[in-house]
């Protein structure tokens, strides 16, 4: 097959036309053209006047299509098409079955690729299943009465079952198809198989989250809800097996293999693994807040005249600033058409995090707007410091909303000013359980406020509109990353214990859905091939 790069289309292209332009560019007959296939599609909004797509497309035509790119040789878009397979690893049978702990993307796919490769896979998840988190989920936003052991971080799908589903690809390799592929097998949609920004929507990723399990069980896996895991068990180095609390009552598995793909807001866990002398440090994280605009706004800000094409959906942004201060601030996990939601696992700590549903439709977008946290920071060399710190953000952002888990709103304008809000203007918050009106600087260090008026400012100059007045800050937005990471070695296993498996993003080795299910991939070969 032939590859061929950096196609432009028009927005209202058709299949037609893209058979068109693909005889023109490799000076063939349309008759030779067998098969289109887009691999790769991204909005090129450079020049307002004429945004467009731009795409990598694979041609299966008849004849000898190596002639075919011999004569394109000095046309550096034209190659040949390299297939990106993946198969399952089959290694020796192990001796005891494989315990994945915690059910998110690193997790789910640890335990799917040791499913097929015939090894039955224990998987234990402390929330519940995907329906039932999501009745939990939906009851606190409405009532305020959290669980802390079925809640937005905590659940069948991790974290990222209530974001907006986006899918950081870059480029591909055969363990990012592998996971592609088996999302859109569980009903996915398909387009996430070549759109350069890719998501999923959280109504969508609910649905394929079951799928993957149905998979994974149909060849012989288990998966237990409500099921916390207190101890993994060693001896002499070596993991012998796993305690865990499951419906109320303490239960022990023996294994020598253990996936801890636990996700970054199970701070009792850490506690736990570092009482039992697993190795861990700190890494770099960082806070904020939430930023929200009214779609229709940022739609006119990115595309100008072309707002509102139905080729184009919601717009999107992202930015970075590097601030003389030696910090970073930018813009994380943005959710056109979404809403802030309520995210703390914590009693008495407020979280916020953005989510959208696959048709991006609601009335605002919104983003995190974070700032990078270093050691010096934390005042601490614990590893658990930056947990720490996150949990008196979260307390202070608790109070600043009254609390009941109603979140503290200001005014961009009023942020910048330094004033209360006292009423809202354009945008209208989205966030549940409800707000109340808090200045930022009640429940973020002076460092960061300065740090976030400063970069808002720029990115205003960079992308005018953004510095909106009426625009909402949220908070706080802390759960961003893993403030520590559970060291591990070239065999991708905890240091000095055989067959322990930090995984995924809480084991601070990813950070996104594709990243964390491809390490989740990796960690299971090394299980299959140790």
């Amino acid at each position: 097959m032939i590859k061929i790069t950096d196609l432009i289309v028009a927005l209202t292209y058709d299949a037609k036309m893209l058979e068109d332009i693909v005889a023109k560019r490799l000076q063939i007959e349309h008759s030779r053209i067998e098969r289109i296939t887009i691999a790769k599609r991204s909005v090129n909004a450079l020049n307002k006047q004429d945004i467009h797509f731009k795409m990598t497309v694979v041609v299966r035509v008849s004849g000898d299509e190596n002639e075919i790119i011999s004569s394109h040789r000095k046309d550096k878009c034209i190659s040949k098409e390299i297939e990106l397979t993946y198969t399952v690893p089959k290694g020796k049978k192990l001796k005891e079955r494989p315990v994945v702990v915690g059910c998110g993307p690193a997790g789910m796919f640890a335990a799917l690729i040791l499913a097929q490769a015939g090894e039955r896979p224990i998987l234990l998840e402390r929330g519940l299943d995907v329906d039932s988190r999501r009745r939990k989920v939906l009851k606190f936003w409405q009532t305020g009465i959290l669980d802390p052991q079925t809640n937005v971080q905590f659940g069948e799908g991790g974290a990222g079952a209530f974001s907006d589903g986006k899918l950081k690809i870059g480029m591909k390799n055969s363990r990012k198809m592998k996971v592609l592929n088996e999302f859109v097998e569980a009903g996915a949609p398909p387009e996430i198989m070549y759109l350069s920004k890719a998501h999923i929507g959280t109504d969508r990723l609910n649905e394929a989250v079951k799928g993957i399990r149905e998979k994974m069980i149909s060849l012989g896996g288990e998966v237990r809800f409500d099921a916390t895991v207190t101890e993994i068990l060693f001896k002499d180095g070596q993991v012998t097996g796993v305690r865990f609390v499951e419906k109320g009552k303490d239960t022990e598995l023996s294994t020598d293999n253990v996936v801890l793909a636990i996700g970054n807001s199970a701070r009792d866990t850490f506690e736990n693994l570092l009482l039992s002398g697993v190795y861990m440090e700190q890494k770099p994280f960082a806070v904020g807040v939430r930023i929200e605009h009214t779609q229709e706004m940022i739609d006119r800000i990115q595309y100008g005249g072309f707002a509102g094409h139905p080729a184009l959906g919601a717009a999107d942004y992202k930015m970075v600033v590097h601030l003389q201060n030696g910090r970073g601030v930018y813009t994380f996990c943005m959710c056109p058409g979404g809403t802030v939601v309520a995210a703390t696992s914590e009693e008495n700590g407020l979280v916020t995090n953005g989510m959208s549903e696959y048709a991006r439709d609601g009335r605002n977008a919104n983003s995190a707007l974070l700032v990078t946290i270093d050691k010096k920071d934390l005042g601490s060399d614990s590893p658990l410091a930056g947990v720490a710190f996150q949990r008196r953000i979260e307390a202070a952002s608790f109070a600043a909303g009254g609390g009941g888990y109603k979140a503290p709103v200001q005014r961009l304008e009023d942020f910048l000013q330094k004033r209360k809000t006292t009423a809202f203007g354009d945008v209208l918050p989205t966030y549940l359980p409800g707000t109340e009106f808090a200045e930022v600087d009640s429940y973020l260090p002076d460092y960061i406020t300065n740090s976030l008026r400063e970069a808002i400012l720029e990115m205003g100059k960079w992308m005018p509109g953004f510095a909106y007045a009426d625009a909402l800050l949220t908070g706080a937005e802390t759960r961003s990353s893993s403030p520590l990471r559970i060291t591990r070695g070239d065999t991708f296993e905890a240091i000095g214990l055989k067959g322990l498996y930090p995984c995924g993003e809480g084991a601070g080795y990813s950070g996104g859905i594709i990243s964390a299910a491809v390490d989740g991939v990796l960690c299971a070969e090394q299980i299959l091939d140790s």
